[in-house]
C-alpha cells in the first residue's frame, strides 16, 4: 500500500482523519474522566463501532448501518 502524500500546505489528505478525531474528542473522550489507558481503549472502540453503525448522520438522517442496508437490499 502507498501512503498518500501531498504537498506541504494541503490539509486535503488528512481532512477525513481529523474530523474523526475531532468528533471523536468531542463525542466520547472529553465527556468522561479517563483513569487509564484500559478504560479509554475500551472506550473508544466501543465509540467506534457507535460511530460507524448507530450514530444518525446529519445529511442523510440515517445510521450508518441504515445507509449500507439500503445498497444491499
Amino acid at each position: 500500500m502507498t501512503p498518500s502524500m501531498s504537498r506541504r500546505g494541503n490539509p486535503y489528505d488528512n481532512a477525513l482523519a481529523e474530523n474523526f478525531f475531532s468528533i471523536l474528542k468531542t463525542e466520547c473522550i472529553h465527556r468522561v474522566k479517563l483513569s487509564g489507558y484500559d478504560e479509554a481503549s475500551l472506550i473508544i472502540s466501543e465509540y467506534i463501532n457507535f460511530y460507524n453503525n448507530y450514530r444518525i448522520q446529519t445529511k442523510t438522517k440515517l445510521t450508518p448501518l441504515e445507509k449500507r442496508n439500503q445498497f444491499v437490499a
